[in-house]
């Protein structure tokens, strides 16, 4: 097709049993922005990593610019232009940011890495993304949103074509989100082609010039942005085709209301050096309290110090009236709090083992009798996929074998077997599809009427407006107001969030 760098014909992949990419036919234009969405499981990021020269598909042809090519390997994908930014962060923690952004293409004089050129270069390319991080910052002192900027720049420091981001904005703020938009528009009108993945809708239909749905590995449908309808029609729409059937509310009907006279967690003037100041909350049983605000508001480091992944300074946790010391995340688990983290390949799983070790890893000891009973554990564990839904091909199968989202389920149920009093969740449905967050919404809205205590960390505003019972608003590290019921609106999160209105309570 003229004008396409990029197409594909026929494109098929087996992964043993499993075919993942069902003859795939799709072309990709120059200074284009493709959107590309689907359920966890349809085939995006094999279709990206096939791309990408990670993956070699099992049938079909691939042309770039009118040529047939084979990518057997990153290098070839790098060669033609292809550059990819990656959902899981793939950063050297104890390097630099430059380091990180020019790994396998050093800067150098005379044999030697040129300091001075590499650390000018990363800054003018952080400049360019309106990102102020100090380039000599070593990446393990950066949070989520600042290490996603840096694999943004380690993308563009090559002479790059076609650039696939897979879900690029997960973890950035609204300003970083904004300034990778108009990179987007600024990269586009320079004639470079985009593939946009995203579960975030309103985010596909204002970026994209077209989009293509995949489901179950087939490609659905291919919408020019002037064929969808605009607003929640548009989303439906779009929402439909991804899991094949009309979608009603996102978030179940009805608020968990607070249960009992004594708050199952209580927080008192709760403090980090330099990053938390006098936190005081309560959050009592059947009730789902929302964390808001912006990145870098310290919701996160509040989390982790409340179940011992943080050495606090200054302040008590009270469980159920009486105070307890929690120095370690076991300490926590005794304590009956379970703690989904953001970071889900660095905490949340571990990724060289299998789906069942993965889901028992925190509460083993309750299959050893006294050694492990398998039987049990996989019976457990298929509880889970079931109610989870998750999609999986064996149980033994490795958790890297599967999709980003049904990794965040498997990471999910590993807390839920504990069996937890007290559940804090940290952005639990980021990188998950629309349809399986319906399913989160609903399990999450379920354990608090049952009874659970929830803490809820969300960067996705109407997550937090249309799950919680109750919303705490974050801004540098102090908590200036908590809001409920008819004044809980968007507009008063924000004005909090951002210091417009309110003072610390």
């Amino acid at each position: 097709m003229s004008g396409a760098i990029i197409t594909v014909t026929g494109l098929s992949k087996d992964f043993g049993p499993v075919r993942a990419l069902e003859r795939i036919d799709l072309s990709f234009h120059v200074g284009q922005v493709h959107g590309l969405i689907g359920e966890n499981g349809a085939g995006k990021s094999t279709f990206m990593r096939i791309l990408a020269g990670l993956e070699t598909p099992t049938a079909g042809q691939l042309h770039h610019r009118g040529n047939l090519v084979q990518l057997r390997r990153p290098a070839d994908a790098m060669a033609l232009g292809v550059a990819m930014i990656h959902q899981e962060l793939n950063l050297v923690d104890e390097l630099s940011v430059a380091d990180n952004i020019f790994l396998g293409r050093e800067r150098t004089r005379r044999g030697l890495v040129d300091l001075r050129r590499t650390f000018a270069e990363a800054h003018t390319l952080l400049a360019s993304l309106n990102c102020s991080i100090d380039p000599s910052t070593k990446v393990k002192h950066l949070s989520i949103g600042q290490q996603q900027m840096v694999e943004i720049a380690r993308a563009l420091a090559t002479d790059t074509t076609l650039l696939i981001m897979d879900e690029p904005t997960a973890a950035l703020s609204v300003p970083e989100a904004r300034a990778l938009f108009d990179l987007i528009a600024r990269l586009k009108s320079r004639g470079v082609t985009i593939i946009y993945i995203s579960h975030i809708l309103p985010e596909v239909m204002a970026v994209c010039d077209c989009v293509t749905v995949l489901r179950d590995g087939r490609v659905v449908s291919t919408l020019r942005r002037d064929e969808i309808p605009t607003g929640h029609a548009g989303e439906a729409k779009l929402a439909s085709l991804m899991v094949g059937r009309p979608l009603g509310d996102h978030f179940p009907r009805g608020r968990p209301r607070m249960s009992g006279a004594v708050p199952a967690l209580e927080v008192h003037n709760l403090s980090l050096p330099n990053i938390l100041h006098d936190i005081t909350f309560a959050l009592h049983r059947g009730e789902i309290l929302g964390f808001a605000g912006l990145i870098g508001a310290g919701r996160t480091e509040l989390a982790e110090t409340i179940v011992g992944l943080r050495r606090r300074a200054a302040g008590s946790i009270i469980i159920d009236g009486r105070q307890i010391a929690i120095r370690h995340l076991r300490d926590a688990v005794c304590h009956g709090i379970a703690y989904l983290s953001e970071d889900r390949k660095g905490r949340g799983l571990t990724l060289g083992m299998d789906i069942v070790a993965n889901t028992t890893l925190v509460s083993l000891r309750r299959y050893c009798h006294p050694l492990i009973n398998r039987r049990e554990e996989e019976q457990a564990t298929m509880h889970h996929v079931q109610v989870l839904r998750t999609r999986i091909g064996r149980l033994r199968d490795p958790i890297d074998t599967l999709s980003g989202g049904n990794q965040q389920k498997v990471a999910l149920a590993k807390w839920l077997e504990v069996q937890p009093r007290i559940l804090i969740l940290d952005e639990p449905t980021r990188g998950v599809d629309i349809g399986a967050k319906e399913e989160i919404y609903r399990l999450i809205h379920t354990l608090a009427l049952e009874g659970m205590a929830c803490l809820l960390i969300s960067s996705e505003l109407n997550e937090v407006l249309g799950l919680s019972t109750r919303i705490a608003v974050m801004r540098r590290g102090r908590l200036v107001r908590i809001l409920q019921g008819d004044e809980a609106t968007e507009e008063q999160v924000m004005y909090h969030a951002a210091g417009v209105r309110g003072e610390p309570v």
